[in-house]
């Protein structure tokens, strides 16, 4: 049986580990690139090269930035005193895109997820814990959405929490039960924040 030579399978099968591409979509990518003049391929490779060399972490929140602290931590209106705690830097966006919350964030990386072999242990919360000693924000907002590894991380967070004296909130209506924040649009979360409920 012929197929593709190995160059355009082994693209074909890189694409198809993208999230949303299965393999025809992936075929058909690779067909379009193959035979595109338009120079697509080039900004594809220039685009992807340049996220790799300059996209890194805040050195304050861990949302994406270009420089040592991103834009919304060098953002002097922002209200420092609350923290939207978030799991992906994903989360950051859609929740800027309501325009309903002004303060600061801070992404923690991942949440409790047995399936996963991430455990309470594992959750990178050092870095949080000491931002919260220096900077004393009077509330922290855990933003994780409505599935059962998301409750379970903001229960385990919110304990901790608690004991510094700190007022913790969670999102509250709007958000469907079993699902993430990167499915709700931006009504949605934004009446999730503005009804958030204490802890």
């Amino acid at each position: 049986m012929i197929d593709f030579p190995p160059a355009i399978q082994n693209l074909i099968h890189s694409l198809k580990e993208l999230p949303g591409i299965g393999p025809r979509s992936a075929e058909r990518i690779t067909l379009y690139l193959l035979e595109e003049t338009k120079g697509t391929k080039q900004k594809l490779v220039q685009s992807i090269n340049e996220i790799g060399a300059k996209i890194k972490p805040c050195s304050r929140c861990g949302f994406y930035t270009e420089e040592t602290l991103c834009s919304i931590c060098l953002d002097h209106s922002r209200d420092k005193q609350c923290f939207c705690l978030v799991i992906h830097p994903i989360d950051v966006i859609k929740i800027e895109r309501t325009g309903a919350f002004r303060g600061v964030y801070h992404v923690l990386g991942k949440k409790i997820s047995p399936l996963d072999g991430h455990v309470p242990e594992d959750l990178p919360l050092s870095p949080l814990l000491q931002r919260i000693d220096e900077e004393k924000p009077r509330e922290i907002i855990l933003a994780f959405g409505a599935d059962a590894e998301a409750e379970a991380t903001a229960l385990y967070i919110g304990q901790i929490l608690k004991k510094r004296a700190i007022r913790v909130s969670v999102l509250a209506m709007g958000l469907p039960a079993g699902s993430g924040l990167e499915y709700a649009d931006s009504v949605t979360l934004s009446y999730a924040l503005s009804g958030r409920r204490e802890l």
